[in-house]
């Protein structure tokens, strides 16, 4: 599962990031940061998903 969660974080960073944490301030926090940059939103989306494993 954290596998798809990886992928997912690399193809729509939010996604990855919905479905370690659910809809909350990282969720929103990752959204902003995908609109500012995609790569940004990747690094924060794999940040997340490492740290809450």
């Amino acid at each position: 599962m954290e596998l798809l969660k990886i992928i997912m974080a690399i193809i729509l960073p939010p996604v990855g990031v919905f479905f370690q944490v659910g809809i909350g301030m990282h969720f929103w926090l990752n959204i902003l940061l995908t609109l500012l940059g995609y790569i940004p939103g990747i690094v924060h989306a794999i940040w997340v998903i490492a740290k809450n494993k």
